[in-house]
């Protein structure tokens, strides 16, 4: 029994630990792309754009890496999409075929 409370002990430490480790880390604070820029609308055509948020391997970066807001990643998948199906960009890279 005291080989188990030893332990518990040390794992509460050790999660303290970690908070506090989390706690000092500075987050990097990411902006949206397009609210910097004021755009309203996000155009399928401007494939040069689109190209940037999507991966080697055909897919959609998440908002969580590229920092756009919901609102605008909401219109940047629908003009990847619809740029896919005009041919503009790829749906799948050339490496992977």
């Amino acid at each position: 029994m005291a080989f188990r409370n030893d332990r518990t002990r040390d794992e509460s430490e050790r999660g303290r630990e970690r908070r506090e480790r989390r706690e000092n880390q500075v987050k990097k604070v990411r902006t949206c792309r397009f609210c910097d820029a004021k755009e309203i609308y996000i155009d399928y055509k401007d494939e040069k754009r689109l190209h940037r948020f999507v991966s080697e391997q055909g897919k959609i970066i998440p908002k969580r890496i590229t920092g756009t807001c919901a609102k605008h990643q909401r219109q940047l998948v629908t003009a990847i999409k619809r740029a896919r199906h005009l041919a503009l960009l790829p749906f799948v890279s050339d490496a992977i075929k």
